[in-house]
Formats: structure tokens, C-alpha cells, sequence
């Protein structure tokens, strides 16, 4: 697991030096960058942070790959924090395969170790994923997301020690129609209430992710406007409700 996410940063360091070398135009520049400030930082139907998020991110893209950073950082609980690495390729625009390293420093902890990456004390959480992007003909997407190391939620053994991770599993199926994207997302992972399991997106198979959302250009002068996002999220399973709002920079 440390070889992966070196390949991922020497690729990072690799590619930050070929475009520094390069005289590359705006228009052909393969890094962007954007900043969310979002009023609530619901992720898959959980709330991380009860609080206003400011989520930074970078990306280099080339081709079909994507790699990047990105990060949640709420505004009153310093244990609410989140800096992910991932790396992303894309099959015909319309298939996306996803490694993700999903990371939540604890900042009341000056001792926590970013780079433990030992399945049983890391704070990772290692993630494969596929996507299907939709099309203009078909405004339909849908992911399934795995967990296959590290901070995942635990099986128990019969005799109450702990066990191997549950490879913690997510589907999400999402339509788009006159502005509006619908989405209703489900934890396929179902823990053994017997033997005293949780689950990573919840204690049962089940819905946990169900909304809409919406968007519009804020028109600030001829030459900018604020893309404002607006979302209503439940989470049947959690019976919770989240009204969430946001811009884009």
C-alpha cells in the first residue's frame, strides 16, 4: 500500500515538473484549481462536521487520466477535516475508473500519522470506484464505490475479536431533467447486528442517500458569474434531512 501512494505522489512530482519546464498557453493549461464554500459538508448522505465547509482541489489532467487533490476543511470542529488524493481514468467519456485515498487529519491530535498506512491503525481509507457519465441521450449516471483498505468499518469474529474490514460498499443512480439532478444512493453492505457490527454508510442494507439538486449562474458583473448550487438530502436510513447551499469558485 505505501508503493501506491508514492507512484501516486512521484506521478504528481513527475508531471509538476514537465509543465513547469514547458511553455504551455492558458488555454492548453492541464492543471485547474477551484474552491466550494459549501453551508454543509454532506457526503453520501452523512454529515461531516455540522458545520460551513471550505473545500479546496487541484487537478492535472492528460488525456484520459485525471490526478488530483481535495480537501474539506469545516469552520468549528477541527476533528472535521478531509484531504483526499485520487486518480481517475476515463474510457470513451463515458466510463470512469476511480482509486481514491480518503483521508480525515485529526487536528486535535498533534501526534496523528499521516502516512501510517497499516490496515489495522491507518486513518486511510482506500477506495476503488466506476462510474458511468451518462450521455446527452441518456442523462443517467451511476457508481458503485468499494472500500479495500484501511479505516473501514470491521467485521467481528464469533468469539468477539475483531475481524477483516467489510470492503464497505456504495451504488449511486442519478438522472438529470430540466435543471434538476436526482440521485438516490444505497449502503450494499449489511453488518451482523449478532455480533455487535456498524457499518461504514450505515447498519443495514438500505437507502441512505436521496435529494435533488439544482443550479444557477449569480451574475456578478458582464464578465463573471457565481455558479450557486442548492441541494435537499435525506437519509432514510439516518431518518435526517440536510437543506445545503453553495458556491463555486
Amino acid at each position: 500500500m505505501k508503493k501506491f501512494v508514492l507512484i501516486i505522489l512521484l506521478l504528481c512530482i513527475f508531471e509538476g515538473l514537465s509543465y513547469a519546464q514547458g511553455t504551455v498557453s492558458e488555454a492548453e493549461n492541464p492543471i485547474s484549481i477551484s474552491v466550494d464554500l459549501m453551508s454543509r459538508y454532506i457526503w453520501r448522505g452523512m454529515d461531516f462536521g455540522g458545520s460551513p465547509s471550505i473545500q479546496p482541489g487541484i487537478e492535472y489532467n492528460s488525456g484520459s487520466f485525471t490526478l488530483g487533490a481535495w480537501g474539506a476543511f469545516t469552520t468549528n470542529l477541527a476533528g472535521a477535516q478531509e484531504v483526499d488524493l485520487y486518480i481517475s481514468y476515463a474510457f470513451n467519456d463515458m466510463f470512469s475508473l476511480t482509486f481514491t485515498d480518503y483521508f480525515f487529519p485529526d487536528e486535535t491530535d498533534a501526534a496523528y500519522k499521516y502516512f501510517d498506512y497499516n490496515d489495522n491503525t491507518t486513518g486511510h481509507v482506500f477506495e476503488a470506484s466506476l462510474s458511468f457519465n451518462g450521455t446527452d441521450d441518456l442523462p443517467l449516471t451511476f457508481l458503485i464505490a468499494t472500500n479495500f483498505h484501511g479505516a473501514d468499518a470491521r467485521r467481528m469474529n464469533t468469539d468477539g475479536s475483531i475481524g477483516k474490514i467489510q470492503y464497505s460498499t456504495y451504488a449511486e443512480l442519478g438522472y438529470s431533467f430540466n435543471n434538476l439532478d436526482a440521485f438516490i444512493g444505497f449502503n450494499l453492505t449489511n453488518p451482523d447486528e449478532n455480533l455487535d457490527e456498524t457499518g461504514f454508510y450505515g447498519d443495514s442494507f438500505g437507502v441512505t442517500n436521496l435529494g435533488i439538486s439544482t443550479s444557477k449562474d449569480i451574475k456578478i458583473t458582464d464578465d463573471f458569474s457565481l455558479p450557486l448550487t442548492v441541494s435537499l438530502i435525506t437519509n432514510p436510513q439516518a431518518q435526517k434531512i440536510f437543506m445545503v447551499a453553495g458556491f463555486s469558485f
